[in-house]
């Protein structure tokens, strides 16, 4: 069977580190991780990731504008994404969930809990 393919996208390096371990020590995922949005889109053409988690707090693009980059391109626009970020803020989910954002974790994130997520959405995509 093959991996599903992960991209996590997050300005905190350990952040992207760890996450990546824990979903690649399952052996169910392929996890690439970007420390910014910069190449969101060349490497989603490239990568083809099944999910993407995506952090909304990022210097130069930020994870709405991310949301908004992949909405406009015809390969991104049918990638689930997952928000993972520090804010709690109902504000911040209502514009994430109106950029087409299918799910979002408030850190810190249970690795079981991240895994349950990524499954219910690769499940909706199917």
């Amino acid at each position: 069977m093959s991996k599903s393919k992960v991209l996590v996208i997050d300005d905190e390096k350990d952040f992207v580190k760890i996450t990546k371990l824990n979903l690649e020590e399952t052996g169910a995922y392929e996890v690439m991780g970007l420390l910014s949005a910069k190449e969101l889109i060349s490497q989603v053409h490239s990568f083809k990731p099944d999910v993407i988690l995506l952090d909304l707090l990022m210097p130069v693009i930020g994870g709405l504008e991310a949301c908004q980059m992949l909405n406009n391109d015809p390969i991104g626009k049918g990638i689930p994404i997952i928000v993972l970020s520090a804010l709690d803020k109902k504000a911040d989910k209502v514009r994430a969930y109106k950029e087409g954002v299918v799910e979002y974790l408030v850190k810190p994130i249970d690795k079981k809990d991240l895994i349950a997520k990524i499954e219910k959405v690769m499940q909706l995509k199917k």
